[in-house]
């Protein structure tokens, strides 16, 4: 982890931290019957989903999904927004029109909206890195989509026309082993899925999905390819989702020596043991950290159910015939 600077380490850290916190506040509201809707947990993809928007630069765009989480935030999100959103309310990112993180986009922030059917972003961000293509501007657009969405058509078509007119674009494949309940085993006869870029013509990287550097690093190097007129990267993020494709899930189809192995393997651990090693974390600085999150979250929480309901009367509003 030496390439990576200290600020930067530690910047991460707190992204990552914010992240898990803020799911493990969702999860909690749910059981309590204030989440609107379902609740998808993201842990376990917090390194993966915080080093690919921190590669970013402001004027870029992206379109995370809904175990990306630490995207939203490090574009800027804030937690009071988040969780309006996810309790229904008029101060939510859809001003009440939807729940959970779908839908759940900025444009102001340079995020797209999360669309259910995966991997239907894969065509919206293409068409996005084409506009900014022809309009010759030095930015760039950033997708994901995971294992499952990797066998869909979709994914095929924007991934075949992205590398045929070289657009400036960052494809993640967050590779967590199920779609839903079905192994990667079941759905493709690689083992790589990276290894399909190659009859793209665009390099296919793989990653350990839960090391934040590896994933920083590879996701920089792509994002200044695609910016320097290069094209496309396909980056595949090995990783492993901790709880179920949604709440209601118990995940018993999972063997438990594999969610073992890869819990011993959990990216805030493993930042946090790099920060130790550097001297940067002891036990008194994450207390702190962790207090101060917490706190951030419980005001953040307290502005989302201080916020009014959407009025009926506004229904269609922002609806277009």
């Amino acid at each position: 982890m030496n390439a990576i600077d200290d600020a930067l380490l530690q910047q991460a850290h707190y992204w990552m931290r914010l992240t898990r916190a803020l799911d493990d506040r969702g999860t909690f509201l749910h059981k309590q019957s204030k989440i609107v809707g379902g609740y998808f947990s993201q842990i376990g993809h917090e390194a993966l989903s915080v080093a690919a928007a921190m590669s970013l630069g402001p004027r870029d765009i992206i379109a995370p999904m809904h175990r990306d989480l630490g995207a939203y935030l490090v574009r800027g999100l804030t937690p009071r927004r988040i969780l309006a959103q996810w309790l229904g309310r008029e101060t939510g990112v859809t001003r009440g029109r939807d729940a959970n993180l779908h839908g759940m986009g900025d444009l102001s922030l340079g995020i797209i909206g999360f669309i259910s059917h995966l991997p239907a972003s894969t065509g919206v961000i293409t068409g996005v890195a084409h506009g900014i293509k022809l309009k010759g501007e030095p930015r760039v657009a950033m997708c994901f989509f995971g294992d499952g969405s990797a066998s869909q058509g979709l994914a095929h078509e924007a991934m075949n026309w992205a590398s045929v007119f070289k657009l400036p674009m960052v494809i993640i494949c967050e590779n967590n082993r199920y779609a839903y309940s079905t192994p990667l085993s079941r759905q493709m006869a690689i083992e790589h899925i990276a290894q399909r870029a190659a009859g793209y013509n665009m390099p296919g990287v793989i990653v350990d999905g839960n090391d934040f550097v590896a994933v920083y690093q590879a996701a920089t190097e792509a994002v200044e390819r695609a910016r320097a007129g290069g094209g496309p990267t396909f980056i595949e993020c090995k990783t492993m989702r901790m709880r179920g494709h949604a709440i209601h899930d118990n995940m018993a189809y999972v063997p438990k020596d594999l969610l073992a192995a890869w819990e011993a393997r959990d990216p805030i651990a493993r930042i946090e043991a790099e920060l130790r090693a550097r001297g940067l974390l002891d036990d008194a600085k994450l207390a702190a950290l962790l207090t101060k999150i917490e706190a951030e979250l419980d005001e953040a929480q307290a502005f989302a159910e201080a916020s009014p309901y959407p009025d009926p009367a506004t229904l269609t509003d922002g609806v277009y015939a």
